[in-house]
């Protein structure tokens, strides 16, 4: 499995950019990947999107930064070697979604599959094996990435939100979730939970 965050500047893959991206390869955690990039000069931004990642405006074209497409095939060369190249992480089929679509744009052969391994539903599915309701807002599930880790055994996500620093946290969510173990040692000062432990 890739653990995979992005950071954008807004939420469509058709008007916004990758800003940058951050991966962890979670059967060898110590390869990790981050990358930043300039905003692609067809696309716009939100303030919206900058104030959760912290990217000036100024930093968005900054001409000393990486091109989309250098940065992409930059991964696409660091994921080569992982056998199992299913896209895992919170939210996921967003980054997916906006990394398939500049794969395509980008002519560069590959793009992750429909399937994923995704925080929330694993953390849903262990509320209700525990016979807890899964919190809700508006009648729908709002099990957002604090809430999973947190549920983990783990601290917030430090903000603004930072590519890497997200995929470390979803690897070691995910970790936790599925094997009740820890994966990253900068976390190994936080427990696990006892109702994770497959002990």
């Amino acid at each position: 499995m890739i653990v995979v965050d992005i950071e954008t500047s807004g939420t469509s893959p058709y008007k916004h950019s990758i800003l940058s991206i951050g991966a962890v390869d979670f059967s060898n955690p110590e390869r990790q990947f981050y990358q930043e990039c300039q905003i692609e000069k067809d696309k716009e931004y939100t303030e919206e999107a900058l104030n959760v990642n912290g990217f000036k405006k100024e930093e968005l074209t900054d001409p000393k930064k990486k091109t989309l497409e250098s940065v992409l095939n930059e991964f696409i060369v660091w994921i080569q070697p992982v056998k199992d190249k299913t896209i895992g992480g919170h939210n996921v089929n967003f980054d997916a979604n906006f990394l398939n679509y500049s794969f395509k744009k980008y002519n560069i052969n590959f793009s992750f599959g429909h399937r994923v391994i995704d925080t929330h539903s694993l953390v849903y599915a262990s509320l209700l094996s525990r016979h807890i309701d899964p919190p809700t807002k508006n009648e729908k599930t709002d099990i957002n990435s604090d809430y999973v880790f947190n549920y983990a055994g783990l601290p917030p996500e430090p903000k603004p939100h930072n590519a890497l620093n997200g995929a470390k946290m979803e690897a070691e969510a995910l970790s936790r979730l599925i094997l009740g173990r820890k994966l990253l040692d900068q976390y190994k000062n936080y427990e696990i939970p006892t109702y994770l432990s497959k002990v």
